[in-house]
């Protein structure tokens, strides 16, 4: 809980510092990565760095955290502080790199905002990244602990097996540990971090949703190439699809990831765009698996059956349940696709039974759609899960 002095300097310069922190959060990665190029080059996300995206979303988490304690100093958002923790465990983000960041934040934010920053206002904010980053490193110990890894030391070589062609853009790659050693577990809808070395040196990381179920005897992750369409081409998918094919061994970390299913017994809905539908996949086939019985329903949206990624296990593994049923929308359908499966997804003319628990990924704009006709289907927003590839950018639009 931020201290009664505090929350009245904060709350004051809230509206001041909001209105900078995108110039704030700017001027911090530049000073952070002229002081440490190696966090550019081996853990932060080159892509996300140039299109700004890291940026908005930094800025987005940080106002959002000193909004919640200012107007709700009895309670800590605890599910913003953990999408963060698990995607900074599976980069294996150690204590130390906070005292790091704190060093070149608070640098930026005396630059940006000059006298306003008096010894008070410096002592405030100070309070609150601490309360923020002591909530994430608390956190992260505990999933590193459940992991039985050490803050910094997630990674193990895992060899290539197989690799199969999904679509023009979508490949694959099965995985077992390259020294025989047992997987470790993981939840339906989990993700790993895959680090590779680039051509310049640069060792480059992304996450990939596990597409298997626990169960496998191999870890599946499925794997879009990224084409830059007028900018650079995605650095470690490009590497994935040209580079490393069955026999190559590649560094993958210990799984993290919150979009788990979290009820054995309640209705679901099953949303995705796009691929998307990768941890949407590892949940059917463990609920296959597990005889789930509760009604379940998928729904998927795409450019078209072909660019579909895994279209055929999509259906057969809602073919597996007792009480299931899979909706494909296709902008570019297929003759004979029906006319209102075509185009964007839309839910006005599907059922969703009361005490659905919602699971979506894919693009945010698909997202946010489905979320608003959710909403006015009377499901409670805390039912409603999501997975974002990437910065979470629904903190920085919101």
């Amino acid at each position: 809980m931020l201290s009664e002095t505090s929350t009245a300097t904060v709350r004051a310069t809230l509206p001041a510092v909001g209105a900078a922190i995108g110039d704030i959060a700017d001027l911090f990665y530049r000073k952070l990565f002229d002081a440490h190029p190696e966090l550019l080059r081996d853990l932060f996300n080159r892509g996300n760095q140039a299109s700004g995206a890291q940026r908005q979303a930094l800025a987005g988490s940080i106002a959002a955290f000193a909004t919640q304690l200012i107007e709700h100093p009895d309670s800590r958002p605890d599910v913003m502080l953990g999408r963060i923790a698990h995607k900074h465990a599976s980069l294996g983000v150690t204590p130390a790199q906070y005292e790091i960041v704190h060093t070149h934040l608070f640098a930026a934010i005396a630059e940006v905002l000059g006298d306003a920053v008096t010894p008070e206002v410096a002592a405030a904010w100070d309070e609150v990244y601490w309360l923020m980053a002591g909530a994430l490193i608390s956190i992260e110990q505990r999933l590193y602990a459940r992991q039985g890894v050490v803050a910094g030391d997630v990674w193990r070589e895992w060899e290539v097996v197989t690799r199969i062609e999904e679509t023009d853009d979508v490949a694959t790659f099965q995985l077992r540990p390259a020294d025989d050693a047992p997987a470790p577990a993981f939840r339906p809808g989990q993700y790993v971090s895959v680090q590779v070395e680039l051509p310049d040196g640069a060792r480059q990381i992304r996450q990939y949703s596990l597409s298997c179920a626990p169960g496998s005897r191999l870890r599946s992750i499925t794997v879009k190439r990224v084409r830059g369409g007028g900018s650079p081409d995605g650095e470690v998918s490009y590497h994935l699809h040209t580079e490393v094919e069955a026999g190559d061994v590649v560094r993958v970390s210990a799984p993290y990831g919150d979009l788990v299913l979290d009820s054995a017994e309640a209705p679901l809905l099953l949303a995705s765009a796009g691929i998307g539908c990768t941890p949407m996949l590892s949940m059917l086939e463990h609920l296959a698996e597990t005889g789930h019985r509760a009604p379940v329903t998928v729904v998927h949206g795409d450019r078209s059956p072909a660019t579909h990624a895994m279209r055929n296990a999509h259906a057969l593994l809602t073919g597996k349940l007792p009480d299931a049923a899979a909706h494909f929308w296709y902008e570019d359908p297929e003759p004979g696709h029906p006319a209102d499966r075509t185009g964007r997804v839309d839910l006005s003319g599907l059922a969703v039974a009361p005490g659905t628990h919602v699971y979506l990924c894919g693009p945010l704009p698909f997202m946010r759609s489905v979320r608003t006709q959710l909403l006015a289907k009377d499901i409670p927003a805390a039912d409603i899960h999501y997975e974002v590839f990437g910065p979470d950018m629904w903190l920085a639009q919101d």
